[in-house]
């Protein structure tokens, strides 16, 4: 994995906005109606190419495919995994199943949020998924379509690295199991299959970057006791590192989402709290949120926890979920902080989280993406100048 040598290099999350037109495409097969197959593959691939093309002309470095291909991050996963049966959410289902403290506290602003900006931006109903079988790799088809399209995308485009999302093994463990004995071995199995993702992606000599989304429910520090806590994360490790054996800790990233969405964050916790979980993982660089007002300050953390030798972080100076676009000089000095504190070869930045992580969403318009994208390169190049002294 590149670091940053002589300069800041940037990057992002993996998710960015589909055209309108694929989404069409994409709904229709989510909701189980007859679609173009031929169409929705041509669709895809053209989708893929303006995507990187985009991020090369914005100067990203370490670049995706967006993720065009997929309507979701648990769909997808249960797309290409077999042993899942999926069924309708019932209406109540659309709120956490486990409400967190703050939307106790505020309902009537989350029961708006999650309508609009998460289930509201699903391409079909939620749904819910029982798993009544063995758990075994079933993508290999989609996933050698999304590398043959990534590969054709990238010819003849500047970039440092490029990289493929793939979800973490325990997103589909909170799923009801009907077949498994216990919940730690439909872990394992799910473990097991999307190893051969992973192993797949290096195999084609792109880096993965696993997402964790659900990682955040194990730190929401007013639901758990300390120690109660602490086992959970540490359970959750250990399980990630057991999916990523014997793949080069070099050739992966790992990205968390953590107080992301809008709201208050009054009851967040902070960098210094979970960072430790991060740094155990076996990957090279972490990625966590920074663009949020409750937590501009997370840099501090390392004064006081030592960067391991090796590691990289990717700070997230992008937000995911608010329209403005950050200043390239606020960039650079959050930036430079964090290079201050851990060494400027060992800092990367991109944003907080999938700018459509759910393909429908459009918390932030797609124009205003690439505008942000190119905010981002020009705060690193202003923060190189300072960290290099040119």
């Amino acid at each position: 994995m590149k670091r940053s040598q002589d300069r800041i290099l940037t990057t992002h999350t993996g998710s960015l906005p589909r055209p309108d037109d694929l989404l069409d495409l994409m709904r229709e097969k989510e909701n189980g109606r007859p679609y173009d197959a031929e169409a929705l593959a041509r669709r895809v691939k053209d989708s893929v190419k303006d995507v990187v093309h985009r991020q090369s002309d914005c100067g990203v470095d370490v670049i995706n495919d967006g993720e065009q291909s997929k309507s979701g991050f648990a769909t997808y996963q249960a797309e290409r995994l077999s042993g899942f049966e999926a069924l309708p959410l019932p209406p109540e289902g659309t709120t956490p199943s486990r409400p967190w403290r703050e939307v106790q506290e505020f309902p009537e602003y989350y029961e708006r949020y999650f309508k609009v900006a998460m289930f509201g931006a699903a391409l079909a109903p939620p749904k819910t998924y029982v798993c009544r079988g063995p758990v075994t790799y079933t993508g290999q088809a989609a996933m050698q379509a999304d590398l043959d399209n990534f590969k054709a995308a990238l010819e003849g485009q500047s970039y440092a690295e490029a990289f493929v999302s793939s979800a973490n093994p325990a997103n589909l463990a909170d799923q009801q199991n009907e077949y498994y004995k216990t919940q730690e071995e439909l872990l394992t199995a799910l473990a097991d299959a999307m190893r051969e993702e992973y192993r797949t992606i290096i195999d084609a000599g792109f880096l993965i970057q696993m997402d964790d989304p659900s990682a955040a429910t194990l730190w929401l520090g007013d639901q758990l006791p300390p120690e109660e806590r602490k086992r959970h994360a540490e359970a959750r490790v250990e399980l990630i590192n057991y999916a990523l054996k014997g793949i080069p800790e070099d050739k992966i990233r790992y990205h968390t989402c953590f107080s992301i969405n809008q709201g208050p964050h009054i009851y967040d916790l902070h960098l210094r709290d979970y960072i430790g979980y991060l740094l155990a993982v076996n990957a090279q660089a972490v990625s966590f949120e920074v663009m949020n007002p409750r937590h501009m300050h997370d840099y501090h953390a390392f004064e006081d926890i030592r960067l391991p030798d090796g590691k990289i972080i990717i700070p997230g100076m992008l937000s995911h979920g608010a329209n403005w676009v950050e200043h390239p000089e606020f960039i650079a000095q959050l930036t430079v902080n964090y290079a201050n504190l851990v060494g400027r070869e060992n800092v990367m930045i991109g944003n907080d989280c999938g700018f459509a992580s759910q393909a429908g969403s459009r918390e932030v318009d797609p124009r205003i993406v690439w505008e942000k994208f190119k905010a981002l390169s020009e705060g690193a190049a202003i923060a190189s100048k300072k960290l290099w002294n040119r």
